[in-house]
Formats: C-alpha cells, structure tokens, sequence
C-alpha cells in the first residue's frame, strides 16, 4: 500500500532518492535493521517509478494510436 507520500512523488524525485538509497546500501555500514529500512524503501520508491513509467508508455500508446488512427481516415479521404 503506498502513502500520499509517495503518490505526490515525481519521477525524478521517486528515481534520485531510490539512487541514493542504492549507494547507501552499497557503501555498506548500516546496520541491519538500517539496511531493511533502506532495502524497503527502495522497493516503494522503485514501485513510483515504475507507475510512473507505465503511464508514460500508455500515453505513448494512446497518442500513436490516435495517430495511427487519423492517417488512417485521412488516407481514405485522398
């Protein structure tokens, strides 16, 4: 379930923090408990961008279906 946190999260914001949560991990140091913390974090922040991502792509769709659509009526009318 996510929070209203991360649905008002941008792309941007979503990916950069889920990139510093990646360098914290890798850099190690942290204790267990901080590193599930973390590892949990970057799954909901990895969860944004996906949405994110997959709206993208089904705008994309949409807008070359349309486009499609449109050649298509417009070529009949030639």
């Amino acid at each position: 379930m996510s929070s209203k946190v991360e649905e008002t999260l941008g792309y941007e914001q979503a990916r950069d923090e889920l990139i510093e949560v990646v360098r914290r991990l890798e850099a190690g140091g942290t204790t267990l408990e901080e590193s599930l913390a973390l590892w949990e974090r970057g799954e909901e922040l990895a969860k944004v961008c996906r949405r994110w991502l997959e709206g993208a792509r089904a705008r994309l769709d949409a807008a070359l279906a349309e486009e499609a659509e449109e050649d298509e009526i417009g070529g009949d009318a030639v």
